[in-house]
């Protein structure tokens, strides 16, 4: 995801060089708060007035090559970025520290360096005089200087865009951002396909890979840190990408990694449980899906595009007001006063057709979940067929279809233009991914939370004349809790089940598997089978499986590995499908 350091050049600059030339990220403001914020932190204090005052004044002239987040990765004369770790181990970023300051042209930390140096635990509270003397002097003596400064992440990405676009300036696509616990992918693929049918060249970044459409490269987090989403998105510009959809999730907007984004068009999906080992509780996980909706923190943002049929719409919704935007809204229940509503859907195995109707001229007030309004005369309807399989797709391809008007100027012609090119639209991969058979139907997904496979499973079981099975486990190392909610919404949506392992991780599978089971009655018992290699879980599917039947194997989708033991290895859930549908004489 990040731009090659060969194609960068190691030309130096300094941070008033970059004040000076750049109008766009206000820089020379950001700098003035930059050394105001340093000159402001509790131990650092400590420092005499005259050896923070030289630090202030030198920083700013020191001639420097890029921005550096990864002590591993730095290079002479690169600043480095010191950054708290969300496990806050202390001894680690005072070796970071002092690793980082024998080839840094100067440091700038998130993290109070006094404190740092003076103590493992970070209790600030009990340093005694001799320490803080102790660390004064350490920090005095260390090769190059190191300012503190506690909101770096509030402009680290636009410094980062900054240094880009002093060595080569270049116009940057617009960006539509996607957050929500399930639909992300699928969405910022639909609005890159969508858009690059309309004659805008595209790309996405996110759970299923980075680049220019055709060209993803897989990727490690759905939401890089901060110096490879801007590295990533000035490659994008450099390459003329017109649009970049990325995916938001809640850890990159908690962590502010998307700062500096020029986001104009953000898009809510929905909320449900995941990500608990990491967020207190849903509802600061909510919070943090709130932020992309802030125009504080993404002052080019124009439009908000909210699912109302989702519970937790209104924490969005009100967010997205106070920030005075553009709010459209996208439902599936047609008596909902939505912006964007599929009035009618005939969904088959070989996609769906859907009424949408909408009214985007007349929907500039205020939204609220229980919105209903039986006269739709001012509001338009037009047929959209689409390949997409799943109901929880024509939500999918509703806020897709509102971010690209978002995007567009002529409205009515817009829309006009997405009905004729949606037939060729095509599903994100591992996202209800339909694997070739000549008997039976085989399916990929990509659902790891209870309520992405409970929609899954719903949208199948229409279609199912004979047994509707699934196949999934849950990742190791993760939220335990979710383990036998994930268990009961397969038992609720499926005829059989077949536990197995997901990405193990440093857990045993056997107790993983375990925890699925907790609560299970013995009628679900009945229909659960274990088989922790997932490999050998999704053979027995294949055998076990009758012509009528319909299978869906869940919770990795696109992945292309499972990891065991901090290992990944080769492990493709399509792959193996087609494998095992050839061995069976079903291909």
């Amino acid at each position: 995801m990040t731009v090659s350091t060969s194609s960068l050049n190691r030309t130096t600059v300094t941070l008033q060089q970059l004040a000076e030339s750049s109008n766009k990220y206000s820089l020379q403001q950001i700098l003035t708060a930059m050394i105001a914020a340093s000159a402001q932190p509790p131990l650092a204090q400590t420092l005499s007035t005259q050896t923070r005052r030289n630090q202030q004044e030198s920083i700013a002239a020191i001639p420097f090559h890029q921005f550096c987040l990864d002590s591993r990765q730095l290079k002479t004369n690169d600043v480095f970025v010191l950054l708290k770790s969300q496990a806050l181990h202390s001894q680690k970023s005072r070796d970071y520290l002092i690793q980082a300051a024998n080839s840094a042209a100067f440091i700038l930390s998130e993290i109070d360096p006094i404190a740092l140096l003076t103590t493992a635990d970070m209790n600030t509270s009990s340093l005694a005089d001799d320490s803080q003397s102790v660390a004064q002097q350490q920090l005095i003596a260390l090769p190059c200087p190191v300012l503190y400064v506690p909101n770096i992440r509030d402009f680290l990405g636009d410094l980062i865009q900054a240094r880009l676009q002093y060595q080569q300036p270049v116009a940057l696509p617009a960006v539509v951002a996607v957050t929500g616990t399930n639909g992300k992918t699928t969405i910022s693929q639909l609005v890159a396909q969508l858009a690059q049918l309309m004659g805008m060249s595209s790309a996405v970044m996110g759970t299923a890979g980075n680049g220019k459409l055709g060209a993803l490269v897989q990727a490690s987090h759905t939401t890089g840190d901060a110096l490879a989403v801007q590295q990533f998105l000035y490659q994008m510009g450099q390459e003329n990408a017109d649009l970049l959809a990325l995916e938001a999730s809640s850890h990159g907007l908690d962590q502010q990694r998307l700062q500096g984004m020029p986001v104009s068009v953000a898009i809510y999906t929905n909320l449900s449980r995941d990500h608990l080992d990491y967020h207190a509780d849903m509802a600061e996980y909510a919070a943090a899906k709130a932020k992309l909706f802030d125009k504080t923190h993404f002052p080019e943002l124009t439009h908000a595009i909210i699912n109302l049929d989702d519970e937790h719409a209104q924490i969005m919704l009100d967010m997205a007001h106070a920030s005075a935007l553009n709010v459209w809204t996208y439902s599936l229940n047609p008596t909902k006063n939505a912006t964007f509503v599929a009035a009618t859907i005939n969904p088959s195995l070989q996609g769906v057709e859907i009424a949408v109707r909408y009214n985007v001229r007349n929907n500039t007030g205020d939204v609220h979940l229980d919105s209903t309004d039986s006269n739709h005369d001012q509001t338009n309807t037009i047929t959209v067929v689409s390949p997409l399989l799943g109901r929880f797709n024509v939500a999918n391809l509703l806020a897709a279809i509102a971010a690209t008007v978002a995007l567009g100027s002529d409205i009515d012609h817009d829309i006009k233009r997405i009905a004729a090119v949606a037939p060729q639209l095509q599903g994100a991969v591992g996202r209800m991914q339909r694997v070739p058979s000549n008997e039976g139907c085989f399916i990929v997904d990509y659902a790891h939370t209870p309520d992405a496979l409970q929609q899954v499973l719903a949208s199948l079981k229409t279609h199912c004349d004979g047994q509707l099975w699934a196949v999934f486990g849950c990742g190791g190392d993760r939220d335990t809790g979710k383990r036998p909610l994930m268990a009961q919404a397969g038992l609720a949506g499926a005829d059989q089940i077949i536990l197995t392992a997901d990405n193990p991780r440093t857990e045993d599978p056997n107790m993983i598997l375990q925890d699925m089971q907790a609560g299970m009655s013995a009628e679900q018992y009945q229909r659960t089978h274990i088989e922790p290699a997932r490999q050998k879980a999704i053979e027995y599917a294949v055998q076990q499986a009758a012509a009528a039947d319909i299978v869906v194997i869940a919770g990795k989708g696109h992945e292309t590995y499972q990891e065991i033991n901090n290992v990944r290895y080769d492990f493709d859930d399509s792959v193996v499908l087609q494998n095992a549908l050839q061995q069976a004489g079903r291909a």
